[in-house]
């Protein structure tokens, strides 16, 4: 029998192309970094940087950009077994402009419709993820047909086992309306064991906008953990055990809020496989958030465990392992990133698309 994966993470994966210069229009920008983007292999890189043991679920084009993206999922120690071609579509791309500390706009291309939106239930490999110690999902696998249909049966098979995420992930570029999201949001929230989102994000699965509110509900809904990102005000964590933890984001200097939310779910994955008390779980996700949001990318910015550390004791962030920024007006090779004075970094950027990862 296989040695069961750490965590499994299924939905969204893509190209990011980031502007190397700070503060400038993307009509402006003439030099891009390129990097592994989406928010289910952001969380996969994430926990893997961790030392989990991690798999993702996706799908790519049959072109260039897809065979850059298995390179790079193998780079950052993440099985790409379940990564498998689309012939009909083009792997997306998404383009981003970073005005810190609170303003990154989000490019996507992902017509006429994305890869990922075409994983199917008869190609998924139930018995793995049924074994997972943690399994992961987003609500964008919701939007659309097969994705729809094999993230609501690899949910059911593993008829919450372990430990099972709901990353509600609302897009709303990629929905009608909230309305026809909900269903499908009830569905998936019936059999996770964890929900996770910001206040919008709540708003749309439950109906509630206000923290506390937002959390019972979700608990309602059918979970044991919801974990209710505030933005500047930090992150709520309320068990069905009655156990609550209310923590504050950690100041940084913010470059570019995108991959803050992936991080903190990659390190929400690391505190709950360790089985951390609630609130030191919250923290240390907390603190993997700050570190990307003070970073340049998403995939390449993900902290390893002894630069989360540093930070919850006191400590600066680590440098940017990405290229540097450049600040407005300079040229794209300037090291001085220009960034703007120190200030709360949340795990959840904005709501919509700046909440942790392109794509």
């Amino acid at each position: 029998m296989p040695q069961p994966y750490d965590v499994i993470t299924m939905g969204r994966i893509g190209v990011d192309l980031y502007p190397l210069r700070a503060g400038v229009p993307l009509a402006q920008v003439d030099t891009f970094g390129k990097f592994l983007g989406g928010s289910a292999a952001n969380v996969a890189v994430a926990a893997a940087r961790l030392g989990r043991r991690t798999a993702l679920i996706t799908r790519t084009g049959q072109d260039a950009f897809g065979g850059y993206l298995h390179q790079a999922l193998r780079e950052f120690g993440v099985d790409d077994r379940w990564v498998t071609p689309v012939d009909a579509y083009p792997t997306p791309v998404t383009f981003c402009e970073i005005f810190p500390p609170d303003h990154f706009p989000l490019y996507f291309y992902r017509q006429p419709k994305a890869p990922d939106l075409e994983i199917r239930a008869s190609e998924l490999d139930l018995g793995q993820i049924r074994d997972a110690r943690v399994f992961w999902v987003t609500g964008t696998g919701l939007c659309a047909e097969p994705s729809r249909s094999a993230t609501l049966a690899a949910l059911a098979h593993r008829a919450r086992s372990g430990t099972t995420v709901f990353d509600l992930d609302w897009r709303p570029m990629f929905w009608p309306d909230p309305d026809e999201a909900r269903p499908y949001y009830a569905q998936a929230l019936a059999h996770a064991t964890v929900a996770v989102g910001n206040l919008e994000e709540c708003e749309v699965a439950t109906g509630e906008h206000e923290p506390d509110a937002a959390a019972r509900a979700l608990l309602a809904a059918g979970v044991e953990l919801a974990v209710v990102k505030q933005g500047p005000k930090g992150v709520l964590a309320l068990h069905r055990d009655g156990t609550r933890a209310e923590v504050p984001p950690v100041p940084v200097d913010v470059l570019n809020g995108l991959g803050a939310g992936d991080a903190f779910g990659g390190a929400l994955c690391h505190g709950l496989l360790a089985g951390h008390e609630l609130e030191r779980t919250m923290r240390f996700a907390n603190a993997a958030g700050a570190i990307v949001a003070s970073r340049l990318a998403c995939s390449t910015a993900m902290p390893y465990a002894r630069e989360v550390e540093t930070v919850l004791a006191g400590g600066p962030p680590p440098p940017d392992p990405s290229p540097p920024t450049a600040p407005p007006g300079s040229a794209p090779s300037s090291p001085d990133p220009g960034r703007p004075s120190p200030r709360p970094a949340p795990p959840d950027a904005a709501p919509g698309e700046a909440r942790g990862e392109p794509s």
